[in-house]
């Protein structure tokens, strides 16, 4: 789903259900259950646990989504991420980057 239409769709279910972010919610726990499996290499709050592991939290939706399916794809290759994105549905992708996208960095100057 396109980042329009699953922003339209949360606005959409917001108004039918009366319930602000329903949707999206919903997509960020599936997110978050989804990404035990990550936790190894990007922690279970998605900040890098090896020196070769990015930081995933507070990443923008939009960009996780679309380094995943490069992943996913071949388009961008790492030897773990080609295998561990391979079996990935875009829903799966959708609800992984919407939980990483949810988490919160701050930034404190020196």
């Amino acid at each position: 789903m396109s980042p329009l239409l699953r922003v339209l769709g949360v606005a959409g279910c917001s108004v039918l259900s009366g319930a602000p972010g329903a949707l999206a919610q919903s997509a960020i726990s599936a997110g978050k259950a989804k990404a035990q499996a990550c936790s190894t290499c990007h922690g279970p709050l998605g900040l890098g646990q090896l020196p070769n592991a990015p930081h995933l939290a507070g990443q923008p939706e939009l960009y996780l989504a679309e380094q995943l399916k490069a992943y996913r794809s071949g388009r961008r290759s790492n030897e773990i991420m080609n295998v561990i994105a391979k079996p990935l549905t875009d829903e799966d992708i959708g609800q992984l980057a919407a939980f990483y996208a949810s988490l919160v960095i701050v930034v404190k100057p020196p």
